[in-house]
């Protein structure tokens, strides 16, 4: 691809992200957000998704050190659980100590759940992120830049710095961060992950199809693709889904004074039908 044809391409995706930003969300996903919430107000009636806990297996990760608190020792049996809101709590505290690593070992852990298997993607690739030289410069790089700066700067600070350690997990850090420490400027960081991503190629690709702009779907597979979104593309997803969660907050579906990152795990977890 030649450089004007790469610049018809990034015109065509600015496009369409305004189309997007001016639209947000279709009546469709409204209405499955809206059964969502239906079905999950009891559990999440704070307005906050603190109480949205994942299951992991303790032992699976004794190689890793150092170990937070808030998790269950690496020594017990079976399986355990950890909230949001005691990850948040435990990241909070490794913050105030400048325990940088304890803080992305708990939204690690956190983030892979059940999914970490003994010397598998998880515990290995962790134990690999960990053995880097350079990562508390960087982590610490990033809470400066999300302290004094915004989100997408942190984003920029972490985005390919750390071998291993990509978008889907350092958003997580960056995101229980963002609790303890908001950004002086601009929105709270948000979780981006594969599956958040693909939801918002589905809403791009129907948005394109409409307007115009995209109408094969390619743009929207480009700059919603499955992983390595750059900063630009952090700031896009964040100015959405904050746009997003207050559109809800003013319809009937949704409870008013719910924070952002609600939105956020019910897009993880809801899935929807668009035409066309």
């Amino acid at each position: 691809m030649n450089e004007q044809d790469g610049q018809g391409r990034q015109d065509r995706a600015d496009a369409m992200d305004r189309e997007m930003a001016a639209r947000l969300l279709p009546d469709a996903v409204v209405r499955a957000l809206g059964r969502w919430w239906e079905t999950n107000a009891s559990a999440y009636a704070d307005g906050t998704p603190g109480a949205h806990s994942v299951r992991y297996t303790p032992s699976r990760w004794a190689q890793i050190t150092p170990w937070p608190e808030a998790l269950a020792p690496t020594s017990a049996g079976g399986d355990a659980a950890v909230s949001r809101a005691e990850v948040a709590s435990a990241v909070a505290d490794a913050l105030r100590r400048e325990a940088f690593r304890e803080a992305l070992v708990a939204t690690y852990v956190w983030g892979k759940g059940k999914r970490g298997t003994p010397g598998g993607s998880g515990p290995a690739t962790l134990h690999t992120i960990l053995a880097f030289d350079g990562l508390d410069a960087a982590l610490a790089t990033a809470v400066t830049a999300l302290r004094e700066h915004g989100s997408p700067q942190a984003y920029a600070a972490l985005h390919r710095q750390v071998p291993g350690l990509g978008p889907s997990f350092f958003t997580k850090f960056l995101y229980f961060t963002g609790i303890a420490i908001p950004p002086a400027h601009g929105p709270q960081p948000l979780i981006l992950d594969r599956v958040l991503s693909r939801r918002l190629r589905q809403l791009a690709a129907a948005v394109g199809r409409e307007s115009g702009h995209d109408v094969d779907g390619s743009i929207a597979a480009w700059v919603w693709s499955d992983g390595n979104w750059s900063p630009h593309r952090y700031e896009v997803y964040l100015s959405f889904v904050h746009a997003a969660a207050s559109q809800l907050a003013a319809s009937d579906r949704w409870p008013s004074g719910t924070a952002p990152d609600l939105l956020e795990y019910a897009l993880f977890t809801t899935a929807w039908e668009t035409s066309g």
